[in-house]
């Protein structure tokens, strides 16, 4: 899917206009190790790009490397499969709360509390618009159904955002520190 978005993003000329969106957007989707010169695909924004191969030279030797101060999350025992949850709330007293539980709970090893976030939704038939919070949760992979009850148990929205992204890398210190700070 996200190659296919990057190729459409890539065809428009509009869009080549946005140089750091789309570059942002084909990192963000296809992670550094996409930009090896084997695996860049044609039609991608960042292929076109003048600094394309500048991108490929500077990430695709520390993507495929491991340092002291990182590591790819199936190389090390000291840590385990983990992954960054967001979730939004109405207001900072909501999110204090929920956060305090979650850690409290050892169902994830930090929570950050963003302010000033404007969502923009469909609810019911319309087009809502509303100031919220959003919590950042770093958690281990295996206790994401336990965390997403934990949330549903205790957020006040019907129907509250739970969306789990991969963590694939990381500090080793940080990352054995986040499987150290929540239950197994």
């Amino acid at each position: 899917m996200s190659l296919s978005l990057c190729s459409r993003i890539g065809s428009s000329v509009l869009t080549r206009r946005r140089i750091p969106f789309v570059g942002a957007f084909c990192v963000l989707s296809l992670g550094l190790s996409s930009f090896s010169s084997s695996s860049f695909k044609p039609g991608c924004a960042a292929q076109s790009l003048s600094f394309a191969p500048l991108l490929r030279s500077k990430f695709s030797s520390k993507a495929s490397s491991s340092s002291s101060s990182s590591i790819k999350m199936e190389e090390s025992s000291k840590t385990v499969p983990s992954i960054v949850v967001y979730v939004t709330v109405p207001n900072r007293e909501a999110g204090k709360k929920l956060a305090n539980s979650i850690v409290r709970e050892k169902l994830a090893a930090c929570v950050n509390i963003v302010p000033g976030v404007e969502s923009v939704y469909e609810w019911e038939g319309k087009v809502q618009s509303d100031s919220e919070e959003l919590l950042i949760i770093k958690t281990r992979q295996s206790l994401l159904e336990s965390l997403t009850e934990h949330v549903n148990a205790n957020h006040e929205y019907d129907v509250p955002e739970v969306i789990a992204l991969p963590i694939t890398g990381g500090s080793d210190k940080y990352l054995e520190w986040l499987k150290n700070s929540t239950r197994n």
